[in-house]
C-alpha cells in the first residue's frame, strides 16, 4: 500500500478540523463584537486584562495569572494543584473550540477574578489575545 494518499487523507483532515476550530473562534468573536457592538478587539487590552491584578474578585485568584501563569503558552495549575493546559491557541490547539465551553468558563474565571461578569468587549479582547499567541 502506497502511504501517500493516507498522508495526504490525514493532512486534509487536520486541516479541515483547524478550519472547523477557527470557525467556532471566529464566531464567538463575532458574537462579542456584535453584543459589545465594536468591529475589532484588542490582543494588547486582552493582555493586560489577562495580567492585570482586580479587587473586586476572590482574594486568592486576584488575576487570571493567580493560575493561569503569566506565559499562556505555558501550563498553570489550579489553587489546589490541579495542572491547567496552555491557554494560547498556538499550544493547545483545541482550546476554544466549544462556544458553550469557553462560556462556562469565562462565567466562573470572570466572577473569581473581577467580581463580575466579563464585559462582552472584555471577552473579545481576551480571547483575541489568546489567539494571538
Amino acid at each position: 500500500m502506497h502511504k501517500t494518499p493516507l498522508l495526504l487523507i490525514g493532512l486534509a483532515s487536520l486541516a479541515l478540523s483547524h478550519s472547523s476550530f477557527a470557525g467556532v473562534r471566529e464566531d464567538l468573536l463575532a458574537q462579542y463584537a456584535s453584543t459589545a457592538k465594536v468591529s475589532s478587539f484588542s490582543a494588547a487590552r486582552g493582555q493586560v486584562l489577562h495580567t492585570r491584578a482586580f479587587a473586586a474578585g476572590k482574594a486568592e485568584t486576584p488575576a487570571c495569572t493567580s493560575c493561569h501563569g503569566k506565559n499562556a503558552h505555558d501550563r498553570g495549575q489550579t489553587l489546589i494543584g490541579k495542572p491547567i493546559k496552555a491557554m494560547a491557541a498556538s499550544a493547545n490547539p483545541s482550546r476554544y473550540t466549544d462556544a458553550a465551553k469557553v462560556e462556562k468558563w469565562f462565567k466562573r474565571n470572570c466572577m473569581e477574578v473581577l467580581g463580575r461578569e466579563c464585559t462582552a468587549q472584555e471577552k473579545g479582547d481576551w480571547l483575541s489575545y489568546m489567539l494571538s499567541q
